[in-house]
């Protein structure tokens, strides 16, 4: 008996701290690290370890005092190279992580190591805490540094634009040493990047020129950043993934992109699914991959709403990839008859085996509607672009102080825009009107509208002053004319929101929210107010307490 407990200490011991490759891990245990004090073993491992190259410290919570000590310690280690630090912030104020983070960096500077890889991922600072790994990216630490991940930090446009000047920074001054930063890998998922940031970021891209994957989905950005994103890739020869997944390209946005993949010879995986590249997005990338494109190991155009005959030609163009192992087209609309001819071309290549599910094909759909979206589209845009001349002299602030004064209407177009692509500073941009606007806007009998713009009102929520307020008026408005209408199911919303937030089960494919802090501040506000009715209280506290 005894020696099983020892194993299991010495198996716990040794899951602690894995030695391989100059590694000293504290994965995932949880720790709560706010004082000095609380710092203390993890110090003496650090100092302890000879030779240190790799410190994770993911999946624990580091206070400002703490990390001020855990820098001290790193001042020694010239040898570090990889930073896994991701998700290493939980339930720690924003103001926080800045000063946290520009100790720790601070070190790595005056340790004089020379990092290759960092990770900074899932911990939510938002566009100033950017700034708070800012120097660390411009100093010659990061001169080496192949690999960044930022995956779902909230930067924002502002994140954005600071994270491109650093990252030109760091090329122009390791340039100027005779040995410029070649990064290689660069990773920003669900940023919130939109059109500026991304843009920003491609400048930045097309100078540094050696990256081999770029991974950007979900960040709201559409055919302008796309446009200087493609123009970026065209200068970085050895791109292998592109990862743009649940952005929007539409036609323009695929042309441009299609025009580059052109260019690039080593590319092995692309991901443009729920990007709504269209029918004629994915024929010109058809083109890109018939023509070039060799290595490709994974096309991804799922949800995108192709029609059969370019899906037809897109199947056409993989015919002689030997290397392709997965295609996905699931989610567009080719019809019962147009899967079944996908799966005969593919059949005739030998290749049925590298296509994907099309479990959530749409079905044929009629051909007149893609040239009315386009030029809807096209006309949302000027609109938008004139809405947007009348109101930048009128700041967001001035826009809350002049709520007694009558403020420029605003187009539809800027609320289409807001709900297509929620921020708090567009939600602002609206006006003192927009609660009003946006509940006309959403047609109360359908329960699904209802939840969908609920959960995008939701999504921006900030404890700032103007935008909670603005936010909880929006909700409000919303709300109380849904609940006071005699065609609105409340039970059915309740469910269908329940869902929408990942607590409840569905028959179909539904994307949970990505992250729930929004809506709960929103319904804890919801749930005091004179509209919500009494019974569905319970339902809804058996679930989010559960």
């Amino acid at each position: 008996k005894m020696a099983s407990e020892d194993i299991a200490k010495l198996a716990e011991s040794l899951a602690k701290t894995k030695v391989g490759g100059g590694q000293l891990s504290f994965k995932g245990q949880s720790l709560k690290l706010n004082t000095a004090e609380d710092a203390e073993e993890v110090i003496k491992q650090i100092e302890e370890f000879d030779g240190l190259e790799a410190l994770r410290l993911e999946g624990n919570t580091v206070g400002v005092e703490a990390a001020k000590v855990i820098a001290k310690a790193l001042e020694k280690k010239s040898e570090l190279k990889r930073c896994h630090w991701s998700d290493m912030f939980t339930g720690r104020l924003r103001s926080e992580i800045p000063p946290a983070l520009i100790s720790l960096g601070d070190a790595l500077i005056t340790a004089g190591a020379q990092l290759v890889e960092l990770d900074l991922s899932d911990n939510a600072f938002g566009p100033d805490g950017v700034r708070g790994f800012e120097a660390l990216l411009k100093s010659p630490a990061c001169y080496t540094l192949q690999k960044l991940k930022l995956n779902n930090c909230g930067m924002g446009i502002g994140g954005g634009k600071i994270l491109a000047a650093a990252l030109k920074e760091c090329h122009k001054k390791s340039s100027a040493q005779g040995k410029p930063l070649a990064l290689k890998v660069f990773v920003a998922g669900r940023n919130r990047l939109e059109n500026d940031g991304a843009t920003a970021l491609a400048e930045a891209f097309g100078i540094i020129g050696t990256l081999e994957e770029v991974h950007m989905p979900q960040n709201g950005i559409n055919h302008p950043g796309i446009t200087a994103l493609a123009q970026a890739f065209a200068i970085n020869p050895l791109l292998k993934v592109i990862n743009l997944n649940d952005n929007t390209f539409t036609e323009k946005g695929a042309m441009a992109m299609a025009e580059t993949l052109k260019a690039l010879r080593q590319i092995e995986v692309i991901n443009f699914g729920d990007c709504l590249v269209r029918s004629k997005g994915a024929v010109a990338i058809a083109d890109a991959v018939k023509e070039g494109l060799h290595k490709l190991k994974e096309l991804n155009l799922s949800f995108c709403e192709i029609k059969r005959d370019a899906a037809l030609t897109v199947a056409e163009a993989i015919e002689d990839k030997a290397e392709l192992e997965k295609l996905d087209l699931n989610g567009n609309c080719l019809g019962e008859e147009g899967c079944e001819q996908l799966q005969e071309i593919l059949e005739g290549f030998n290749m049925a085996a590298v296509l994907g599910s099309l479990s959530d094909d749409e079905g044929e759909e009629e051909d007149e509607d893609e040239e009315e979206e386009e030029e809807e589209e096209e006309q949302q845009e000027q609109r938008k672009e004139r809405g947007q001349e009348e109101q930048e002299s009128l700041t967001p602030k001035k826009i809350i102080e002049s709520q007694d004064s009558t403020p420029v209407p605003s187009p539809p177009a800027d609320i289409a825009t807001f709900l297509a692509f929620p921020s708090p500073e567009k939600l602002l941009r609206l006006g003192p009107k927009c609660s009003v606007l946006i509940a006309q806007q959403v047609d109360t009998s359908d329960v699904e509208k209802v939840v969908t713009t609920l959960l995008r009102i939701s999504s921006v929520f900030k404890d700032e002053a103007p935008v909670k307020t603005a936010v909880h008026e929006t909700t409000d408005a919303l709300m109380r004319k849904a609940f006071t209408s005699a065609t609105f199911n409340s039970d059915a919303f309740i469910t269908s929101l329940l869902i929408h937030m990942g607590l409840l089960k569905s028959e179909e494919k539904i994307k949970a929210v990505p992250s729930l802090h929004g809506i709960l501040m929103t319904l804890n506000h919801m749930v005091q107010q004179d509209y919500f009715p009494k019974s569905l209280a319970p339902v809804l506290s058996a679930f989010v307490t559960k």
